[in-house]
């Protein structure tokens, strides 16, 4: 469910195991839900009662109608222990339990509130858990998203810019940590949110036994590191369902300021920008495009530039092999439904990494593609578990979760 949970501006390791926990956990929280005004709220001229006989039954079918109206679409239960195959942090299972809030049948733009725990348990040493909710309030006028995550994380650094992670050379660090993330946003008009942010974290990077040709070591191993961050976010969200959009666009642009004054080791800037377009196609088709941009400036730690990989951005790729202080990834994926609650995609995207502007290069983009399988686990939300086999310049994936990736 969502979940589009967004730790990864934090660190390596908030990337990773918020990519794979709360990434599946928590969907984009993104509604339009602009107010209207209903016909009960407007106050109607008193005349005298004319009843007869002949009324009463259709009165008291009208009235039955009405409670029918009233009675709320039941809540949903995502229950799914998935497992992970990454090429990042080894193989093991991610269980998940998440909820979506009923909201009342006649509320047609109300927004579901989703609740969800995920834990990680990998063959190479990884552990964590993660919790986090995005709730809706005065229909879906505001949003307060939350997480928090814990964990330890095992996994190979293959150095910065696209130069280094086409070596292939593997630099294996132990990251321990925590992380908490906190947004509050408010709705302005036209399915238009905008709002604060809060991020913090800190963690313990050790350099785990390794022999041969190695990338260069990063500065903060060994050492306890901690990032603090003020941000603002604004975006616009005109899909009729978040869990499975069959039309509309989405919007957003986060802003986040990492600075010492704060509490933060590093003082850096980062910034993410996402614009999704879906369109209904014949034959219970959706066309759905996806187009990613990230940048930092100032001078973060690894974890905190942009992660090739993380995100479903792209599938088809080991989590953070590809770093670099700008990044962009642009991907098309046609989703079929079929009969017995299942569903098949197919999807194409191709993306760069770059340590500037005026830096990229054609003979460095990065394509991706493959296909995957879906079976509908809430029928009321159309909720998705997904399961996608992607290839990359460099390696093969296989990646399981609930949701659809963007």
């Amino acid at each position: 469910m969502v979940p589009r949970v967004n730790l990864r501006r934090l660190q390596l390791f908030c990337v990773l195991l918020a990519c794979v926990l709360a990434g599946t956990l928590l969907c984009p929280a993104q509604s339009d839900s602009s107010l209207t005004l209903q016909a009960q709220d407007i106050p109607a001229p008193q005349t005298a009662p004319t009843s007869s006989a002949a009324d009463e039954p259709q009165q008291k079918s009208e009235d039955k109608k009405n409670k029918k109206e009233k009675k709320k679409k039941p809540g949903s239960f995502v229950i799914a222990p998935l497992p992970i195959v990454s090429p990042a942090i080894g193989s093991g299972i991610i269980p998940v339990v998440g909820y979506i809030t009923p909201i009342p049948a006649h509320e047609h733009k109300e927004t579901p509130s989703v609740f969800g725990v995920a834990g990680l348990i990998t063959n190479n040493g990884s552990r964590g858990f993660a919790v986090g909710t995005d709730l809706y309030f005065k229909q879906a006028k505001y949003e307060l998203t939350s997480g928090y995550v814990h964990g330890s994380l095992d996994y190979n650094l293959y150095g910065e810019g696209y130069i280094n992670g086409n070596l292939g050379l593997k630099l294996p660090l132990e990251q321990t940590g925590q992380a908490f993330f906190i947004k509050f946003l408010r709705e302005i008009g036209w399915g238009t949110y905008i709002g604060a942010r809060f991020l913090t974290g800190s963690s313990f990077i050790t350099l785990k036994q390794a022999s041969g040709n190695l990338p260069p070591i990063p500065p903060d191993v060994g050492l306890h590191t901690s990032l603090r961050a003020l941000g603002a976010e604004i975006y616009r969200d005109t899909r009729p369902n978040r869990f499975y959009p069959v039309k509309g666009t989405l919007l957003d642009f986060t802003a986040d300021v990492f600075a010492e004054p704060l509490g933060s080791k590093y003082s850096f800037q980062s910034y993410r920008f996402t614009f999704n377009k879906y369109a209904s196609l014949p034959f219970n088709q959706v066309l759905a495009y996806n187009l990613y941009y990230c940048g930092t400036g100032g001078s973060p730690p690894f974890y905190g530039e942009c992660l090739y990989g993380t995100n479903n951005e792209l599938r088809g790729y080991t989590a953070g092999r590809y770093i670099d202080k700008q990044m962009f990834a642009t991907q098309l994926e046609d989703r079929l439904s079929l009969p017995w609650r299942l569903g098949i995609v197919a999807f194409v995207g191709i993306g760069a990494v770059s340590p500037g502007a005026s830096a990229w290069r054609a003979n460095q983009f990065l394509p991706a593609g493959g296909v995957g399988g879906r079976f509908m686990l809430s029928k009321d939300y159309h909720v998705n578990l997904r399961t996608d086999f992607a290839w990359g310049k460099d390696n093969f994936t296989w990646a399981v979760g609930v949701g659809e990736a963007f």
